[in-house]
């Protein structure tokens, strides 16, 4: 398989993962709410940052590339 395949097949595999993401995402229990993720209210300001969710996600992803890409 040549490199160009193994892109699009990763880009294709990223793709599906976010479409299942925005499909079920609602459903899927603290996602988006876990502890260390930084949510302020004041009034009719909402500031909202996964700081902890987008951590998790960076690693599951980085693992996914690993297992994909090593030799």
């Amino acid at each position: 398989m040549t490199h160009a395949g193994k892109v699009l097949i990763l880009v294709g595999l990223i793709i599906v993962a976010i479409g299942i993401l925005l499909t079920f995402g609602s459903r899927v229990p603290y996602i988006g709410r876990l502890p260390g993720d930084i949510y302020y209210k004041r009034g009719d300001f909402v500031f909202y940052f996964p700081l902890v969710t987008s951590i998790i996600v960076s690693i599951i992803f980085t693992l996914i590339l690993y297992l994909f890409f090593r030799r």
